[in-house]
Order: C-alpha cells, then structure tokens, then sequence
C-alpha cells in the first residue's frame, strides 16, 4: 500500500498564492500517476490535475495557467502551487497516486485531505 501525507493548505485572500504537498511512502515504487482533486460543498469531486512518472501534466480547463502540478520523485513528493486563487478554489483538496494496469488507472492511496479557503 502506498500512503500520502498532506501538507500545506489554510485560508488565503483572493488573488493570493498557496502550496499543498503531499508526501507518499510504502510501495513507492508502484507509483505512475499523481494527482489532485478537490471537492467544494455542494458540488461534485472535482480532478484538478495530474502528473505522470514521466512529468506530463494535465490540468482542469479552471484552473488552466493558475495551478502548477510538480513532482520530486526522489523525495516522494508531489506538490501542487495555486496561484491568483479565486473564491470558486475554495474545496478540500486530495493528492492521490496510481497505477495502470491494462490500460486503466488504479488508486494506490489518498491523502486525507487539506482545506483551502480563499475569501473575497
């Protein structure tokens, strides 16, 4: 099993920065894929973006050129920098890893979550 420890996150003004981190360890060495989510009251969970072992990103169309996904594989450590943060960022947000097999992504583990709160 691989479990992530999340760090980072708290209230910031709109227009402000943030980093979340997110620190794996067990069976790193199952790890491809790395990502976030978040999840707003009252709507949906929501995938932020994602990384993979080779470092391509993918990002929601919403925080396209705001948020900036990283990893060090050799600390174990994925991060995420939000930038020029609006209120609609304020969720919960959870880092998670996976792994393919036959073509789809499977979960190794979550992290257990961080708020961020950005105020108007």
């Amino acid at each position: 099993q691989v479990e992530l420890v999340q760090s980072g996150g708290g209230l910031v003004q709109a227009g402000g920065s943030l980093r979340l981190s997110c620190a794996a360890s067990g069976s790193t060495f199952k790890i491809e894929n790395m990502g976030w989510d978040r999840q707003a009251p009252g709507k949906q969970r929501e995938l932020v973006a994602t990384i993979t072992s080779g470092g391509s990103t993918n990002y929601a169309e919403s925080v396209q050129g705001r948020f900036t996904i990283s990893r060090d594989n050799a600390k174990n450590t994925l991060y995420l920098e939000m930038n020029s943060l609006k209120p609609e960022d304020t969720a919960i947000y959870f880092c998670y890893a996976g792994a393919m097999s036959g073509g789809y992504e499977y979960k190794l583990g979550w992290g257990q979550g961080t708020q961020v709160t950005v105020s108007s």
